[in-house]
């Protein structure tokens, strides 16, 4: 890991079945669960989530080795798998619950991250919708959402939507696939 602390950013894009799978394949990223953040109650499961009145959102927490991949990188991946311009909403899939997000740890990490999506607008024409703010209240989705596209690869929407997205990153990033 060359001295460098491993770091951790937790991100929304949608079902997070889609960002987990993407980010599964990116060489760097050293750990990563989905879950659930910054939303309004001590607790939540995934039925309350679905509901879209929690303020929760489906996000990926990862961890990443800087000496292996930068968080703009991390950054620019996700906005390629992901649409930052679609308010509450990635395809189908409607609802904050599926909202943009990117959840700072810290700060620092904080002003990095609003640096960085700043610049990025000038590559969208439409606004970016992209909630950017402190990690709040992240909780560990349940068991059987964890791993999710590997262990059902055939399942209707893992072959019509997460698919989609994991070739998107491959043909994008060769050479920052594992």
């Amino acid at each position: 890991m060359n001295g460098q602390a491993i770091k951790t950013i937790t991100l929304g894009g949608g079902c997070f079945w889609c960002i987990e799978a993407v980010f599964q394949r990116v060489r760097g990223i050293v750990a990563l669960e989905n879950g659930y953040s910054n939303g309004d109650l001590p607790t939540v499961n995934y039925e309350a989530v679905c509901r879209g009145d929690t303020g929760f959102a489906e996000v990926v927490r990862l961890q990443f080795d800087p000496a292996l991949i930068s968080l703009e990188q991390v950054l620019e991946i996700f906005f390629v798998v992901h649409d930052p311009t679609s308010l509450n909403r990635q395809g189908n899939d409607v609802g904050t619950q599926y909202r943009s997000a990117i959840y700072a740890e810290d700060d620092a990490q904080l002003q990095r991250v609003q640096a960085w999506v700043q610049a990025a607008q000038t590559h969208f024409d439409q606004p970016l919708v992209t909630e950017v703010a402190l990690l709040q209240r992240y909780l560990r989705a349940e068991d059987y959402h964890q791993d999710y596209f590997n262990q059902h690869p055939y399942q209707c929407y893992c072959m019509m939507v997460v698919a989609p997205k994991v070739q998107k990153f491959q043909q994008t990033f060769a050479d920052w696939q594992r």
